[in-house]
């Protein structure tokens, strides 16, 4: 696609990971990402620490490139319109070409929607680029895009209709025809974009395995602030403990959780961090047992979060993890290490040596050794025809399986001591 600019989400120090990574790894990958084709960076830090985001995007700023200064919304006591104008003047003196807000819980209502960006253009200048993200889980955020463009905003993010709504973005053509006589309009021809829809109305059904069942409105977000992958991501924990039916509890925990954290933004891997723990908090007694990454994040190895964490749960994470808090920057406690993956990397059959290998191995130890040996295969298809995808859950419920059952292997990753090893559990007899 010569023609279209290739845009990635970098997660700031994290990279495409869940640890920080030392700064020269973090140099090279932008480095390389730009050099492989890509074009804009949005960058962000889960904990909206402007310390973590310096590194990279200097980085992408040396490249050339376009760099996306992020700002995660979301919402609590200390979360106000002003914190995050502050946060956007930061980003701008760090030379960024352009602001995101991005909203990944659909938390952003139309009247904090116009605030913040014209509290953005008005401390930072009606010339700086501001560009809104958000989903349209809670199903007030189309309402919300038009506040942000009344109030100046420069880009919305939306998808075609035939991938949009339920935990993604608000449709593309809605948001086209909703701008016809209010004096704003966009250059999208809109005989081109029926086109897309109709290619995706096509393509989408092969690939319904991967797709959520959620494709309606839940208010309750605004409480609970959880994103649709997160909750995803605590059903499966849950089942896989056999608590299925305590998904309510774990859902009034976060909030809990959160605050005790100091407000972090539920986004990666933050999202993740605070969600485990509180279902670990549901079924083993509140921080009875704590995740070795969610310590961390109270004692400040994954940055500062806006509001003060608990102090009680403080001390319980020193005794968990035999670390004391920091105030610093998290990166620069950490040794060089380009070296030393490329040495790990370099010992995996198939790895060619080049800085791409090394740096696949660096953000994905548990899933590069097998796409090392495998990838003389070529690309694979993954979709499926519908009627074939159909069949096997027809196959299994005509064996009708006491419930609980494995009939078949199923695979976990399981990390320990920072490395991801595969598992796969298969049924006996």
């Amino acid at each position: 696609m010569p023609n279209s600019r290739l845009q990635m989400l970098l997660r700031g120090q994290n990279l495409l990971g869940y640890r920080h990574y030392e700064d020269e790894v973090v140099r090279r990958f932008v480095e390389k990402a730009a050099e492989n084709g890509m074009d804009v960076f949005r960058v962000f830090d889960a904990l909206n620490d402007i310390r973590n985001l310096r590194t990279s995007l200097k980085a992408v700023r040396a490249t050339g490139k376009h760099a996306q200064g992020t700002i995660c919304y979301t919402i609590s006591p200390e979360h106000t319109i002003p914190a995050f104008v502050t946060m956007a003047e930061q980003l701008v003196e760090l030379g960024c070409n352009s602001i995101c807000i991005k909203d990944m819980a659909g938390l952003l209502k139309p009247g904090p929607a116009y605030e913040l960006v014209e509290g953005i253009k008005t401390a930072c200048g009606d010339d700086t680029v501001v560009q809104v993200h958000t989903h349209a889980t809670t199903g007030v955020t189309l309402v919300s895009l038009m506040e942000a463009i009344k109030a100046g905003c420069d880009i919305v993010d939306t998808s075609i209709s035939s991938l949009s709504l339920g935990p993604g973005h608000n449709p593309t053509e809605s948001l086209i025809e909703m701008l016809e006589g209010t004096g704003y309009r966009t250059v999208v021809d809109m005989e081109r974009v029926r086109k897309v829809r109709d290619y995706f109305n096509k393509v989408r059904p092969r690939y319904a395995e991967f797709l959520t069942g959620f494709n309606g409105v839940d208010t309750d977000i605004f409480r609970s602030q959880i994103p649709g992958g997160m909750i995803s991501n605590m059903e499966s924990q849950l089942k896989q403990q056999g608590a299925g039916d305590r998904m309510r509890e774990v859902l009034e925990e976060v909030p809990s959780v959160r605050r005790d954290a100091g407000y972090p933004p539920l986004v990666t891997p933050s999202s993740q961090i605070v969600g485990t723990q509180a279902v670990f908090n549901v079924l083993m007694g509140r921080y009875k047992v704590m995740t070795g990454e969610f310590a961390d994040l109270m004692l400040g190895y994954y940055g500062s979060t806006l509001g003060e964490k608990n102090p009680e749960v403080i001390k319980k994470a020193v005794q968990h993890s035999k670390k004391d808090p920091i105030t610093g920057r998290p990166a620069d406690l950490l040794r060089p290490e380009w070296d030393q993956l490329r040495a790990d990397a370099l010992a995996l059959n198939g790895c060619n040596g080049s800085d791409e290998d090394v740096l696949t191995y660096a953000m994905f130890p548990g899933v590069a050794p097998k796409f090392f040996t495998t990838r003389s295969q070529g690309p694979k298809n993954l979709g499926k025809e519908p009627a074939k995808a159909s069949a096997k859950p027809a196959a299994k419920a005509a064996s009708a399986p006491a419930q609980g059952q494995l009939t078949e292997p199923v695979s976990y990753v399981v990390t320990m001591n920072g490395k991801s090893h595969n598992v796969t559990v298969a049924p006996a007899g």
